[in-house]
C-alpha cells in the first residue's frame, strides 16, 4: 500500500496538503507580482523555487502525478526567467496561473483521498500549451531543468512528451 492510500499516513498527507495550500498562495502572489512588473523576471525564478518545493514533497509522499506536473511548471518558471520577450512572458504568466489552478484542484483531490488526481481534471489544453512553451525555451540551458531517468539528460521535447505521457496526457 502506498502512502497516499495508507490510513496510518493520513496525517502526513493532510500536512502535505496544508503546506501545499500555503505554497500555492505564494505561487499566486508571485505571479501577480510578475504581472505587475513583467520586466522583473526574478519573479519567475522565485516561482520555480516554490513549485520545486511542492515537487519534492509530492515525490516524498508518492504523489507522482502531482510531482511530475510540478516539474513541468518548474521548468517553465526557471527557463522563462531567462527570456525578455514580452509577448512570450504574457503567455508564460497565463499558463503558470493555469498551472496553479490545476495544482489547487489536484491538492484538493489528494486531501479527499483520490490519489490519481489528474483523472477528473481537464488538462489537454494545458498540456498543449506546455509543449508549445517548451519549444520556445529549447535554446535555454539550465542545470536545474535536467530530467532524471536512468541518467541525467537535458529536458527536451521528447522528455517533456514522456513526462506528459506519464501523466496520461
Amino acid at each position: 500500500m502506498d502512502m497516499l492510500n495508507d490510513p496510518s499516513m493520513k496525517e502526513i498527507v493532510e500536512d502535505f496538503c496544508k503546506e501545499t495550500d500555503e505554497l500555492l498562495v505564494q505561487l499566486s502572489d508571485t505571479l501577480e507580482a510578475f504581472e505587475a512588473e513583467q520586466e522583473n523576471t526574478s519573479h519567475l525564478e522565485k516561482f520555480g523555487q516554490i513549485i520545486d518545493r511542492i515537487m519534492g514533497a509530492a515525490k516524498s509522499i508518492g504523489a507522482s502525478e502531482m510531482a511530475t506536473f510540478c516539474e513541468l511548471g518548474k521548468i517553465i518558471g526557471y527557463k522563462s526567467s531567462q527570456t525578455v520577450e514580452p509577448a512570450l512572458l504574457n503567455v508564460v504568466n497565463a499558463v503558470l496561473f493555469d498551472a496553479v489552478d490545476l495544482l489547487n484542484k489536484m491538492n484538493k483531490q489528494l486531501l479527499t483521498g483520490e490519489s490519481k488526481s489528474l483523472e477528473n481534471l481537464s488538462t489537454d489544453a494545458f498540456a498543449s500549451r506546455l509543449r508549445w512553451l517548451q519549444e520556445k525555451f529549447d535554446h535555454i540551458e539550465r542545470a536545474s531543468c535536467n530530467y532524471q531517468e536512468d541518467q541525467v539528460k537535458e529536458l527536451n521535447q521528447s522528455s517533456i512528451d514522456d513526462l506528459l505521457e506519464s501523466l496520461g496526457l
